[in-house]
């Protein structure tokens, strides 16, 4: 899959966010929502649709990704949702202008491990803007080798573990895949690490 092509193709990572989402919809109206890496921005229109306030974003750099997020919010009736274009690890004025956020959503985009500290350096600083924020992610397990816990300590931030079976995505249809090869998706909430002085 070449690289601008990422953001078009409903991974199962965005499902089983989708689920999680769902399994949480009571919790969502009124909640600020801002999902990284959208693409077709299956969690992010489901949060929507559940009652959140959601931008969507992706790469600047991918026009067709973000043009992807617009058709997505057209296609499910939601065509004031804001769409922005935000680079990982790159402070623009759209990152330095976002409202208020509660959640980030991000599925599958701990995919290329050169990327990894640009996605925690900007979770870091939006979670430093609104420190009760948390990053729910959902993640395709590649490599054994692949690991963000030293960036997560780096960048004083934590990781819990949601087991798929206590949301219902355990089930082999939803992280499912025409794509070849062997589907493990996990799921992780990330947010501030407590400082020593609190």
């Amino acid at each position: 899959v070449l690289d601008s092509q990422y953001g078009m193709y409903v991974w199962p990572c965005a499902v089983v966010l989708a689920q999680y989402l769902w399994a949480h919809r009571r919790s969502l109206p009124g909640k600020r929502v801002l999902e990284i890496g959208a693409g077709v921005s299956l969690p992010g229109v489901v949060a929507a649709r559940c009652g959140a306030q959601v931008i969507l974003s992706d790469s600047e750099e991918l026009p067709q990704c973000l043009q992807s997020c617009r058709s997505s919010c057209l296609m499910n009736r939601l065509p004031h949702l804001p769409v922005l274009g935000l680079t990982w690890g790159r402070v623009s004025p759209e990152l330095l202008s976002l409202a208020p956020i509660d959640i980030i959503l991000g599925s599958d985009v701990f995919f290329d491990p050169k990327d990894f500290e640009d996605i925690l350096t900007t979770i870091y600083f939006l979670m430093e803007k609104n420190p009760q924020a948390q990053f729910w992610t959902t993640y395709q397990v590649r490599s054994a080798d692949w690991s963000i816990e030293a960036l997560l300590y780096k960048w004083n931030l934590k990781s819990i573990h949601v087991p798929l079976h206590s949301f219902g995505a355990d089930k082999e249809h939803l992280a499912s895949s025409s794509m070849p090869g062997r589907h493990t998706i996990e799921m992780m909430i990330i947010s501030l690490a407590q400082s020593e002085g609190t």
